[in-house]
């Protein structure tokens, strides 16, 4: 796997340029200095957020309950009150406990405020902020979000890693049908097993505090937290009906079958789509 395809790194942009570069040839891209003029550019640290939300109870997930590796949507792992969690990460010590797709602005609308939607991402779901919390080499297994939404994440804290795939590699990757994830493990490539791998390009950034990256619809991603940190996503639907179509799709249709599945086959469901996937990937192979 050859991840060494350069993203875009800008100071600023505007609406046109960010929508002619970008958003419609669907091309990633790294801006700063998004949260400079925001409150959130200036409040906003784990310590803010333990002084004013820390009461609040959340859902945490544990990266280390593999029973979830045959889903595409798992419920929180365990419960905990904020203030605790932030506890657990702010020694910034390694942990596989993650905050994941949290509406905070629900349980504290001031913070939508504090950071509302950039204006290059406004739309029907700028009001949809979603935020996630990790611990150092906190890990989010690959995946592309089932919605087939575009997102511009922002991030604030330590540094975090970001792999990003193109869909086109969706069959080299090893793309379990029915769902939007693989089980291939990026920090542990193993092209002999998988030989699609070996035709795959994607980029390889560290954000850091106030970096915004803009992720195209399908695109694939694996993050990881390398120091304890966090971010919030801005959602805007995808430029094209195909892709539109494809995201009601995967929700209403293919990620309720798979579920369904996975409770009356278990264990062999999982096998089947793994077989399905190679024999894909052998197919791309071919083609190419």
């Amino acid at each position: 796997m050859d991840l060494t395809l350069k993203i875009d790194i800008l100071d600023s942009t505007g609406l046109k340029d960010f929508n002619d570069n970008y958003f419609l040839p669907q091309k990633p891209v790294v801006i700063k200095g998004l949260t400079d003029n925001e409150i959130a550019g200036k409040k906003w640290t784990i310590n803010y957020f333990k002084e004013t939300m820390g009461d609040l109870e959340i859902g945490v997930y544990d990266n280390s309950n593999k029973q979830s590796a045959s889903s595409a949507h798992t419920l929180p792992d365990l419960k905990m009150k904020f203030g605790d969690y932030l506890t657990i990460i702010e020694n910034n010590e390694r942990t596989d406990l993650r905050i994941f797709l949290f509406n905070f602005f629900k349980s504290n609308p001031n913070l939508r405020n504090e950071f509302p939607c950039p204006h290059i991402f406004e739309g029907v779901l700028d009001n949809m902020g979603y935020m996630f919390f990790g611990g150092k080499d906190t890990t989010v297994r690959i995946h592309y979000d089932i919605d087939m939404s575009n997102v511009l994440l922002t991030h604030f804290g330590g540094q975090k890693r970001v792999v990003l795939i193109a869909p086109e590699y969706n069959d080299l990757l090893y793309r379990l049908p029915f769902n939007t994830y693989s089980l291939i493990d990026i920090d542990k490539i193993d092209s002999d097993k998988y030989p699609g791998l070996k035709y795959i390009k994607g980029y390889d950034h560290i954000l850091e505090h106030g970096d915004s990256i803009f992720m195209p619809s399908g695109y694939w991603h694996y993050m990881t937290y390398l120091e304890r940190s966090f971010s919030i996503s801005y959602r805007k639907i995808a430029p094209t009906i195909k892709t539109k179509m494809q995201g009601v799709i995967n929700i209403g249709v293919l990620m309720p079958f798979d579920k369904l599945m996975g409770k009356i086959w278990g264990k062999k469901w999982l096998t089947l789509k793994e077989e399905i996937a190679e024999r894909k990937a052998k197919k791309a192979i071919d083609d190419l």
